[in-house]
């Protein structure tokens, strides 16, 4: 298949390996793949990549964009399956994006003189020294069966340059002086982690505090202890300190405006949250 004698090491751990020469969005391709196709068609684990990504997505809307080969986007379908065969509560669903940060945090820092100084920003975006690395985007999908399956797209910035970053708060793993900055080697620590979480919360049933992976998160989720902006879907905003992350993922806040909410713990699933620099 094309690609995979290009890219030996992550293509061997997928079940199914898509290398596209460009794409506009993996996260576009693979889901229309799992909408058109059966399980047979698109196992779990089917791995859809390309260095050249002209169309990316980010949470929210936003659009993802690089110079060609100088930037890794990803995709990957999980089909969560457990030892029971009961279907995952669809409140373990939520967990994917950590886990996906997680997996990215473990292979990013095993690339890196200083390792401390990689951290998972809740709940989609992976930090080196507080510079924005990778951004995650999951999509839960319908197949033509009928059965429900995420897709984690990933996009990692690999050797921009500083001229090249999309935006100041941004960074790359050759700015970083990783000791490998090629799509082979970063997406197969990235896969290797990614598929040995993902089956140990699957092994589980999705109870993350018996597996230690909500104290795994926790750990080196950046946001954690830091004063937060949240801008909600709605058009509000509120700001507080990030206290902990509850059963569901969720980001829990608390609060200190407006003050007839000071110190309500608010949960937060969805919106936009920035770390507040304290001056």
């Amino acid at each position: 298949m094309k690609g995979m004698s290009q890219h030996a090491a992550a293509s061997a751990l997928a079940s199914k390996w898509v290398w596209m020469s460009h794409a506009g969005s993996t996260n576009d391709e693979l889901v229309a793949l799992a909408r058109a196709g059966s399980t047979a068609d698109v196992p779990d684990f089917t791995v859809v990549a390309t260095d050249d990504q002209r169309n990316g997505r980010g949470r929210l809307g936003r659009r993802w964009v690089s110079p060609p080969g100088a930037c890794l986007a990803a995709s990957v379908l999980i089909r969560p399956s457990t030892p029971s065969g009961r279907a995952l509560s669809p409140t373990a669903w939520g967990w994917f994006p950590l886990l996906s940060g997680l997996a990215m945090t473990r292979a990013i820092a095993e690339l890196l003189p200083h390792a401390g100084s990689v951290g998972l920003k809740w709940p989609n975006d992976v930090l080196i020294s507080g510079r924005k690395v990778c951004g995650i985007l999951c999509e839960i999908v319908s197949d033509a069966t009928g059965g429900f399956a995420v897709v984690i797209g990933t996009g990692v910035n690999l050797t921009l340059s500083v001229e090249e970053l999309p935006i100041e708060t941004a960074t790359s793993l050759g700015i970083a002086q990783a000791t490998a900055t090629d799509v082979d080697t970063v997406l197969a620590s990235y896969l290797t982690h990614l598929r040995r979480l993902v089956r140990v919360f699957e092994s589980a049933e999705g109870d993350v505090r018996t597996t230690g992976l909500h104290d795994d998160v926790s750990r080196i989720c950046d946001t954690l202890g830091r004063r937060v902006r949240v801008d909600v879907p709605d058009g509000s905003m509120v700001m507080g300190t990030a206290e902990s992350l509850d059963e569901l993922g969720q980001l829990r806040v608390s609060l200190d405006t407006p003050s007839t909410r000071a110190g309500e713990l608010l949960a937060v699933g969805v919106g936009d949250v920035t770390h507040v620099r304290v001056v």
